[in-house]
C-alpha cells in the first residue's frame, strides 16, 4: 500500500503560461540526486499521482520540482493553480537510477535534455560528487522559445564558481536567441556542431552522456552516438550513454 507524506507549497513561480516551479515543504527520506518522487493530489474524490524528478539537490530546502502543463494533463493542470499554503501529497520513497553512482567516471560528464527534462541536472550539479568525479560537465538544453529558457540565474551561478569547467549550450528550435543553436539537438550531434560549438569532443573513452526528456529524442540521440561507437551504460556491462524517458 502507498504510504503518503503531507508537504506544503512554499511558493509558486509561473515562468509563463504552460512553465512553472513549485517549491514544497515535506519532511521526505533523503534522496540521491537524481531521482523522482510520486506527488499527488485529490480530484473529484479520487488521488491523482504523477512522478516528478527533483530538481533540488538532496540538501536543499524546500524541494523543487519544475512543470510543464500538459494539455491533457489533469495533474500538471491542478498543480498550476496551487498557491502558498496550498497541500499536496508526496510519496514516502524518491526512486529512479538516473544517478552518478550508476554512471562510470569519465573525464566529461554530458547532460542533454529538453524543457522540464533538465530538472534531475540541477540536481546534480548541486552536489559535489559530480565536481569530484568530472573534470568537465556541459549541460545542453532543448527547448522551443527563449521563454522556455528559466533558470538562467542558477546556470551564470554555476558558471561563476566552476569556471571552464562547466559550459551550458541552448538550442531553441522556433527562434533566433544569442549563443543559442537553432535546431534539434540530434541533429548537431550528427553533424558535429554541439562539440564545436562547446569546444569538446565527444568520445567512448573520455565522455559519459546522460539523456533525459523528449522520448524522440532520446532515441535518436542514442541511435547517433551507437554509430559512433558509444554503448548503452548497463549494470552487466557499463557503457556511456545512460538515458531517462521524460513521459
Amino acid at each position: 500500500m502507498t504510504s503518503w507524506i503531507d508537504g506544503t507549497v512554499v511558493e509558486n513561480i509561473h515562468w509563463h503560461q504552460n512553465l512553472f516551479t513549485l517549491k514544497i515543504d515535506a519532511d521526505i527520506p533523503l534522496f540521491s540526486a537524481g531521482q523522482f518522487i510520486s506527488l499527488a493530489l485529490d480530484i473529484d474524490g479520487e488521488r491523482v499521482a504523477r512522478p516528478y524528478s527533483l530538481l533540488s539537490s538532496p540538501a536543499q530546502t524546500p524541494l523543487e520540482f519544475f512543470f510543464y502543463v500538459a494539455s491533457d494533463g489533469v495533474l500538471s493542470n491542478a498543480l498550476v493553480n496551487l498557491k502558498s499554503g496550498d497541500k499536496v501529497f508526496l510519496k514516502d520513497q524518491a526512486q529512479g537510477f538516473f544517478i552518478l553512482d550508476e554512471i562510470p567516471s569519465s573525464r566529461d560528464l554530458w547532460m542533454i535534455g529538453t524543457g522540464t527534462g533538465i530538472a534531475p541536472y540541477f540536481s546534480i550539479l548541486g552536489t559535489e560528487e559530480v565536481w569530484q568525479k568530472y573534470k568537465n560537465v556541459v549541460l545542453v538544453e532543448g527547448v522551443r522559445t527563449s521563454m522556455d529558457l528559466p533558470y538562467q540565474d542558477l546556470i551564470e551561478a554555476i558558471s561563476q564558481e566552476y569556471l571552464e569547467r562547466f559550459v551550458f549550450q541552448a538550442f531553441v528550435s522556433r527562434e533566433d536567441f544569442p549563443d543559442a543553436i537553432k535546431g534539434r539537438i540530434p541533429a548537431s550531434l550528427e553533424d558535429g556542431s554541439l562539440e564545436q560549438k562547446v569546444g569538446l569532443r565527444l568520445s567512448p573513452a573520455d565522455s559519459q552522456i546522460m539523456l533525459c526528456g523528449n522520448p524522440e529524442m532520446v532515441k535518436d540521440c542514442v541511435g547517433i552516438l551507437k554509430s559512433r561507437g558509444f554503448e548503452k551504460n548497463l549494470r552487466r556491462k557499463p557503457g556511456q550513454i545512460t538515458t531517462e524517458n521524460y513521459w
